[in-house]
């Protein structure tokens, strides 16, 4: 159910938002604000962001001195970061 409320923006949030809508990654501006709380009440609830662990991950690898580089294998990475994933739930 959606409810209709009032929000105050700045004028640079504002603008923000229309460009945002302008360029077609947004249906409406509302849809921004509904996407930045998705977002937020994602990192409050402590749920693991798979895309964030893959940018964690390419973070370490890139501070490896280049002769330590490991191969790149798509589906060994894909394994490890859901292991780890799963490590992180408990599970």
């Amino acid at each position: 159910m959606n409810v209709k409320t009032t929000v105050t923006l700045s004028d640079e949030d504002l603008r923000f938002a229309e460009e945002l809508v302008e360029a077609g990654r947004f249906p409406s501006v509302s849809d921004v604000i509904g996407e930045g709380l998705a977002r937020l009440r994602l990192e409050e609830s402590g749920e693991d962001d798979p895309v964030a662990g893959m940018a964690d991950e390419i973070r370490r690898r890139m501070e490896l001195p280049r002769d330590q580089f490991l191969p790149w294998d798509g589906e060994v990475i894909a394994k490890r970061i859901k292991e780890r994933l799963a490590q992180k739930r408990g599970e």
